[in-house]
């Protein structure tokens, strides 16, 4: 029997570290589907795509060869054999993909890659809309949350580590634009499914937030 668990929360709330490391703990396999999002974003900012056309960013998708690899630290991502894991996560992409992944049809498609991908392998998934729509029926369900602020700095410092100097306030108003635009969109909204166990991360280490993750599960399932 496969075990599936599904990790939603907003920007910056540490779902993919956290989703990535449980993981590991637990010998499944680790998908992170925002990345997918992001690598047709950076496609399509590329080849010059109309980011509000959902048929040419659809057909995109279809020739660009999006590949998933397990790797050091996450997943790596790749576009016709071009590892494109740091490049999907600068932020031009950044400030794009909740307008790529907003379109119904673009989501239907992904949406289709991420679920053939649960079907064969114990997996832990996170995302937006992963308890909702993507694995509904996941053993497992969590949302992550944490406020705008700390978010936003937790987003500066990832950026700092890669050279990128962007002010505090700039990256507050970018994620509260973002939390907008991504809980009200017609298609997939984000937000928590009803029988998700919320954990607010503001004031919680990785460590600590991957150890109630496990301990829940454990307590429900002595063999997780």
């Amino acid at each position: 029997m496969l075990l599936r668990i599904a990790i939603d929360g907003p920007a910056g709330a540490g779902k993919s570290t956290v989703a990535r490391i449980v993981a590991e703990r637990l010998g499944c396999v680790y998908i992170d589907t925002g990345a997918m999002y992001r690598a047709l974003t950076l496609e399509a900012l590329d080849k010059g795509i109309d980011l509000t056309d959902q048929i040419a960013l659809v057909d995109a998708l279809r020739q660009m060869n999006l590949t998933i690899e397990p790797g050091r630290g996450g997943n790596q991502i790749f576009i016709r054999g071009a590892n494109v894991t740091a490049r999907i996560r600068e932020p031009l992409v950044s400030q794009n993909v909740s307008l790529v992944s907003s379109h119904k049809a673009v989501r239907e498609a992904i949406v289709e890659m991420q679920q053939e991908m649960a079907r064969h392998d114990n997996v832990v998934m996170d995302g937006r809309d992963i308890g909702t729509v993507v694995m509904p029926d996941a053993d497992y369900k969590f949302f992550l949350s944490a406020s705008v602020e700390v978010r936003a700095q937790r987003r500066q410092l990832e950026l700092a580590r890669k050279g990128y100097d962007v002010p505090l306030g700039e990256l507050i108003e970018q994620i509260k634009e973002r939390d907008h635009f991504d809980s009200t969109r017609e298609n997939s909204p984000l937000k928590k499914a009803v029988d998700a166990i919320e954990i607010d991360t503001t004031n919680l280490t990785i460590d600590e937030v991957v150890d109630l993750i496990l301990l829940y599960c454990r307590g429900r399932n002595s063999g997780v």
